[in-house]
């Protein structure tokens, strides 16, 4: 499966949702779409499944070889951010109705079921009613349903909602093992250090637009900010007196003896360094990338001030 999306844009009334977006998706990749609440991912994927159409634009979806308009709904597996289970049935009752409905043979089916709850830790309970369940293990529950038919692409919206740290982990080795089967996923989520260690690429949003999109090593170089140095002093350091001294430089003091400093620029890294010793002895110095949390936080307030600026 191969998606592109060309340019589109989408209206309702005096809001434009999606403005001028494009980006491709390719067949076997994880691909995370970024964005906080508003910035028109639900628009996105309402148009990428065919709930909706786009205003301008082009979505184009290749399976197998022929193209559409929108990802056809047999390719598709689809955990919606208002989850649709049947809490007085049971774990296998549930599973079988999603799997039944979607074609799969019943014997078929009960191996997929049965392989998915074990590797979730959920077979034991398969006859329990889902009520009986815990949210975060209702949620595990959903996000088997949506691959029982084995479909070439899995949409997700927020799949680690509710789950503790170890359930969080464990979705991440079942999206892991999606993309060894050469599925391609498309994941919708907040928590950006799960993000990290799943996406091939990804798309940043904002009021509809793209802001970062690539590789995080391509996001990286588009946020433009040069490498954290993490430097420790020999004696204790006023974060004050070195932010005065470094004024073209962002300084966080993580302790008495060290601080954070971070280039707009990586061809500022030898200035910095040239300036340290004002500061005091150093003890050590380490280099650090921003990760991704920290990438989004920085390209979104970038974006807000470009918006407010072209608002005035």
């Amino acid at each position: 499966m191969y998606i592109k999306v060309d340019n589109i844009s989408k209206h309702y009334k005096e809001v434009t949702a999606v403005n001028r977006l494009s980006f491709e998706v390719h067949q076997g990749e994880v691909f995370a779409l970024l964005g906080p609440n508003g910035a028109g991912k639900s628009s996105l994927v309402r148009m990428l499944v065919g709930f909706t159409q786009a205003d301008e634009g082009q979505i184009t979806i290749t399976v197998n070889g022929e193209q559409y308009t929108s990802i056809p709904a047999s390719e598709l597996g689809y955990l919606p951010e208002d989850r649709g289970l049947y809490l007085e049935k049971s774990l296998a009752q549930n599973l079988m109705y999603f799997a039944t409905l979607r074609g799969v043979d019943k014997k078929v089916a009960k191996e997929r079921i049965d392989y998915w709850l074990e590797r979730f830790d959920l077979l034991e309970r398969k006859n329990d009613q889902l009520k009986s369940l815990s949210k975060g293990n209702q949620q595990k529950v959903q996000l088997i349903s949506a691959v029982l038919h084995q479909p070439q692409l899995v949409l997700l919206d927020e799949p680690f909602s509710g789950l503790d740290p170890v359930n969080q982990e464990k979705v991440v080795a079942f999206l892991k093992e999606l993309k060894a089967q050469n599925m391609t996923v498309i994941l919708s989520a907040h928590q950006m250090s799960m993000v990290e260690k799943l996406a091939d690429r990804m798309l940043l949003m904002n009021h509809g637009q793209s802001v970062l999109y690539g590789t995080l090593a391509d996001i990286q170089s588009q946020v433009g900010v040069g490498s954290a140095l993490k430097v420790t002093f020999t004696h204790a350091v006023n974060v004050l007196e070195a932010s005065t001294k470094l004024a073209q430089f962002e300084v966080e003091q993580l302790n008495d003896t060290t601080l954070a400093i971070r280039a707009e620029r990586a061809d500022q890294l030898n200035q910095l360094l040239a300036h340290l010793p004002e500061l005091g002895d150093i003890a050590f110095i380490d280099s650090q990338r921003m990760d991704l949390h920290q990438l989004y936080l920085h390209a979104i307030e970038a974006d807000q001030a470009v918006q407010k600026g072209e608002a005035a």
